[in-house]
């Protein structure tokens, strides 16, 4: 068993996935939640994800084995607070943020150490609300512990069993560490992303010629810019100091580049180029990752009326659901036509798999 009782504060995309996650491995659990939006509450309690609604932060979650504080990490360190007379001796109380040394400074000026422990499951979508929440959330997803030194070793250890049961990978680390490691494997990516879209549409000329040209790889690393303005312009505020510092370090990176093209130097660029290419083949692609993975696959599909509908009718026949699908006007490294995306690995191999026995060229991504 998880736990005998559980409350959730914040009953978001991460707050209802936890609530279905638990529900799905342990259906005696009682769970309590508490959340602004009413209407959430009451379709989870019709759904049978929550037992009991708290109307306010209060005694309602004083019998709660687990508390999890999965509202945005500024409202989380004044729900921390509110929560923290209702907490029973032998409670956990963590959070879902995506910044760790702020809140576990705030924690340790309330004299929490004895119930906090912070968490980050390195999950999400670009969709949200209770609406979006998934019980396959969080499957194969790194989730991230962040204990203080005082914390009892127990409480730490049924942590990292929950972690396991929901079923993520559970990984300890010091707050700092992890601050620094999400903005060098998340943040970063995501203000590049960012930066080389506005690049885009600054230096386009009046016809739009390069935004009607921008596709194939362009598109792949950018797609990561289509994120909430709201959530990032919270997750760079929160977590500055390593994202200027991680930031300094790619200026370098950058201007290494810079220095080995204005140099002509041919062969220590192509070594760059070179040994960036072998460390990245030897990323571990077995787990969910900190930025959400693009099931898709591209297709040749002849120019003619109802080829569209033909791959359309094949997939519904063998059941399997598409996220969105597109028309590529680029064919840069041997992209196909038409792009398909999934809501997961397996509707993409099945896809795949049905598209080519009815003889269609598949590009898998």
């Amino acid at each position: 068993m998880l736990s005998n009782t559980a409350g959730i504060i914040g009953l978001g995309l991460i707050g209802g996935s936890l609530a279905k996650s638990i529900k799905k491995q342990d259906p005696d659990c009682r769970i309590t939640a508490y959340d602004t939006d009413r209407a959430s509450l009451l379709q989870a309690q019709l759904a049978g994800d929550i037992d009991a609604i708290a109307e306010e932060i209060d005694d309602a979650f004083a019998d709660c084995d687990i508390i999890f504080l999965c509202a945005p990490v500024s409202v989380n360190l004044k729900y921390m607070e509110l929560v923290k007379p209702y907490l029973k001796d032998d409670a956990i109380l963590t959070d879902v943020g995506s910044t760790k040394t702020g809140i576990m400074e705030r924690a340790a000026e309330l004299g929490l150490q004895k119930y906090f422990i912070g968490g980050h499951p390195m999950a999400g979508s670009e969709r949200s609300g209770y609406a979006n929440a998934s019980d396959l959330l969080f499957e194969n997803a790194f989730y991230i512990i962040t204990p203080f030194q005082e914390t009892h070793a127990k409480k730490q250890l049924r942590l990292i069993e929950f972690v396991h049961r929901i079923p993520a990978l559970p990984m300890v680390m010091e707050a700092e560490e992890h601050d620094r490691t999400v903005a060098t494997v998340s943040h970063i990516p995501h203000i590049i992303a960012f930066a080389l879209v506005n690049l885009l549409r600054d230096s386009d000329d009046l016809e739009g010629t390069m935004r009607r040209i921008a596709a194939g790889g362009f598109k792949d690393i950018t797609r990561i810019a289509n994120s909430s303005p709201e959530m990032w312009e919270a997750i760079c505020m929160e977590n500055r100091p390593a994202i200027e510092h991680v930031l300094d370090d790619f200026e370098r990176e950058l201007d290494a580049l810079r220095g080995l093209i204005a140099n002509g130097d041919r062969e220590g660029l192509y070594n760059s180029i070179r040994k960036s290419g072998d460390f990245r083949n030897s990323l571990d692609d077995r787990s969910a990752g900190a930025i959400q993975r693009e099931y898709a696959l591209t297709l040749d599909i002849p120019d003619v009326a109802g080829s569209i509908a033909g791959v359309l009718n094949i997939l519904a026949v063998h059941r399997v659901n598409i996220k969105n699908l597109g028309i590529l006007h680029n064919r840069e490294n041997g992209e196909a036509i038409l792009k398909i995306d999934f809501y997961n690995e397996n509707s993409l191999v099945k896809a795949a798999d049905v598209l080519e026995r009815n003889d269609y060229r598949v590009y898998r991504k």
